[in-house]
């Protein structure tokens, strides 16, 4: 078995590469909106090779962007040509066979002087803690290189082995705002994962920082705050779901149970404190953290059906609401509302009703 992530590399070119670089992902864009803009009018997948196509890009390159095209068209038939998508973001993407990363440089074939020639360019891994070190060295895929921020990003597709996980011990992962995470174990042990009020409190300052630099209308310092913001948050993702993950281990976990997440902006628990914080957090982010994570360590995630999640009784299944932070049950049954959650995820129903029996 193996799974699939996207491991993201900075690129530190120097200026000519950096600009051959941008000319490049213009035209590789501009060539994939050309080939669907035929395929469209035609109403049939092009025929065309590298041979064909007259653009200053690598052959290799040129390939891709017939596949991209290809990907594309196929997506607006299958719409009935109802909306056929442009792109506009500028990126370039090389397959496998044409680059190679020694993880101190990529090096892979650029335009120069009219001809493709591979050139080694400069890489630093993004990660502090080099987390992303050990899952370069597997199957390296296609390789995606944009600019976003005025810096260089290289994005490689990883595939990873993963372990097929044994047993039938299941725990159940709440996921929220006041409280990011909780998670029960089926001998009823409990966690709580990162800390919701400095999450929030964060949030507040970055917007406050953002609102006094709009109005001395500093555009650029507002963009490196939103970066700064969601590098920020994505850091928070990666520990909390490596702690659940690692709590799972410890308690030899073989099944971790989420709510399916479709409508959660919908269903979560929120008020007008805590609004802007429920529509900008990335509960979707965390969830592939946790599942991506818990596929390496032999562990199966599950997704199952959210209602009423956090008002059933565990002990006599009546439904009640929970008061502030505390459930209470008509049964004598008592615990906070977020155990209680976890404690029904374990056990309800799995959405796509494949699930190990617990």
């Amino acid at each position: 078995m193996s799974q699939i992530i996207t491991v993201k590399v900075k690129l530190l070119p120097t200026k000519e590469q950096a600009t051959i670089l941008q000319e490049m992902s213009r035209e590789y864009i501009f060539t994939i909106n050309i080939l669907v803009s035929e395929m469209v009018k035609e109403k049939k997948s092009t025929k065309k090779s590298s041979k064909d196509i007259s653009t200053n890009l690598p052959s290799a390159v040129k390939n891709q962007a017939i596949k991209d095209a290809k990907s594309v068209f196929k997506k607006a038939k299958k719409n009935k040509f109802s909306v056929v998508p442009v792109l506009k973001k500028p990126v370039c993407i090389w397959n496998n066979q044409n680059y190679s990363f020694d993880f101190l440089h990529i090096s892979l074939p650029i335009m120069i002087n009219g001809k493709a020639k591979k050139t080694p360019i400069r890489a630093l891994l993004i990660d502090k803690e080099n987390r992303n070190f050990g899952l370069l060295k597997h199957k390296l895929g296609t390789l995606r290189i944009t600019q976003k921020s005025g810096k260089w990003i290289a994005q490689i597709s990883v595939t990873i082995p993963t372990v097929e996980g044994t047993g039938l011990k299941v725990m159940g992962v709440d996921l929220g705002l006041k409280v990011p995470a909780v998670a029960v174990t089926d001998d009823e042990r409990v966690l709580f994962f990162g800390n919701g009020r400095q999450n929030k409190y964060m949030k507040r300052k970055f917007r406050s920082e953002r609102k006094a630099l709009g109005k001395k209308k500093k555009l650029h310092a507002i963009r490196n705050s939103k970066d700064k913001e969601q590098r920020w948050m994505k850091d928070q993702d990666h520990k909390i779901s490596r702690a659940i993950v690692n709590f799972a281990k410890d308690n030899k976990i073989s099944v971790i149970r989420l709510e399916q997440l479709a409508n959660i902006r919908q269903t979560a628990r929120t008020s007008r404190k805590n609004e802007k914080n429920l529509h900008t957090w990335s509960f979707y982010r965390l969830s592939q953290f946790i599942e991506y994570k818990a596929n390496l360590a032999g562990i199966k995630v599950e997704y199952v059906k959210p209602a009423y999640t956090s008002q059933m009784c565990p002990r006599c299944s009546a439904k009640n609401k929970a008061q502030d932070r505390k459930y209470t049950c008509e049964c004598g049954f008592q615990k906070h509302r977020d155990v209680v959650g976890a404690m029904n995820i374990r056990y309800a129903p799995v959405v796509d009703g494949k699930s190990q029996s617990a």
